[in-house]
Order: C-alpha cells, then sequence, then structure tokens
C-alpha cells in the first residue's frame, strides 16, 4: 500500500483502488511515532500535481503543528480515532475560535470545513490523533504561510514554550475566562 515513500513523513499510496484497514493504520503510527516530528501522512491522490488531495494523516500527542494558513484553498477534516482542538486565531494570535474535536461517538464536532483562510492548528488531546483531511491541489508550499508570532519547528524549546503557553490559553478559551 505504502509503496512511494516521499521523506519519512510522507506516503504514497499506490493502489488504484486505496484501501486502508486498522492495520496500516497501526503500522502508520509506529511510523509517526519514530519520527522527529511526530506525524505522518498517506497520499491517497497520485501525486502534488492533482486538483484533488486527499490524505490520511496521524499526529501523536506530541506534534507541533505550526500555526498556519493556506492561500486560495479550502480544507475538510474528518476525524477517524482520537481527540483534538483545532484553534483558528486572528492575524495578531489571538484566540478567535476553538473547535473541540473527537470521533463521531465522542459526542464532540467530528467534521469541519473552511472555506476562508484562517491561522490554525490543532492542540493534540489524545496519544493519537487520526484524521482524514481533504484540499484542492496542486500541491505548492508557497501557498502554506505560516503565523509569524509562532515559533519554527527547529526550535525545539521555543516550541515546547509555545505549546505549553497555548494549551493554558485554550484552556481559559474553554472556560470562559479571557486571557491577556
Amino acid at each position: 500500500m505504502f509503496s512511494k515513500e516521499v521523506n519519512k513523513e510522507v506516503l504514497h499510496a499506490s493502489e488504484e483502488v486505496v484501501k486502508v484497514s486498522e492495520v496500516n493504520i497501526a503500522a502508520l503510527r509506529l511510523r509517526a511515532l519514530n519520527n522527529d516530528r511526530k506525524r505522518i501522512r498517506l497520499c491517497c491522490h497520485r501525486d502534488v500535481h492533482d486538483t484533488l488531495h486527499e490524505m490520511l494523516i496521524i499526529h501523536t500527542k506530541d506534534a507541533y503543528i505550526r500555526p498556519h494558513k493556506h492561500l486560495n484553498k479550502s480544507e475538510s477534516l474528518h476525524v477517524v480515532e482520537g481527540d483534538a482542538d483545532f484553534v483558528l486565531f486572528n492575524k495578531q494570535g489571538d484566540i478567535a475560535e476553538i473547535i473541540s474535536l473527537g470521533q463521531y461517538s465522542s459526542g464532540r464536532k467530528f467534521y469541519y470545513r473552511m472555506s476562508e483562510s484562517y491561522y490554525h492548528t490543532l492542540m493534540i488531546n489524545s496519544d493519537f490523533f487520526v484524521f482524514h483531511e481533504t484540499t484542492k491541489g496542486p500541491f505548492r508550499s508557497a501557498d502554506t504561510v505560516f503565523a509569524p508570532w509562532a515559533p519554527e519547528e527547529s526550535d525545539i524549546e521555543a516550541c515546547c514554550a509555545y505549546r505549553q503557553n497555548l494549551s493554558g490559553r485554550v484552556f481559559s478559551y474553554a472556560s470562559g475566562k479571557r486571557y491577556s
């Protein structure tokens, strides 16, 4: 199934009809654990030039997803397993909205579609967060804009501090308390 490895975090399915089982997800979980950034994606589309990109993505609880936005693209996410907070920000980096995500049986939101370009991130609450993401292709790295107020992934210490601070802000926001 995972015949083409683009890098340690990106795989492309090779089948004409892509089929994914629990065994495949278990194998992907192991690969995510062993990646430096604690994530992996299985691209179900043929290549970066396809007009529709569908991916199964796994993040571990320790994954840092730098807040970012996508220019001229919509994005949808359907939870397969686990739970996370989907955090939307304004341009200054203040929390604009939090969507508590979980699989269908959790009672949380299990799907979203974002049509506009907002800075966003995921705060993973479970050991693994498995989701199906769909967006418009083709892939161009220039279409992703990282938030200037969030640390780069290469600065591990700053990322840890940012995640801890954001976690407190998410808690305060969710409990109705305002933060500065």
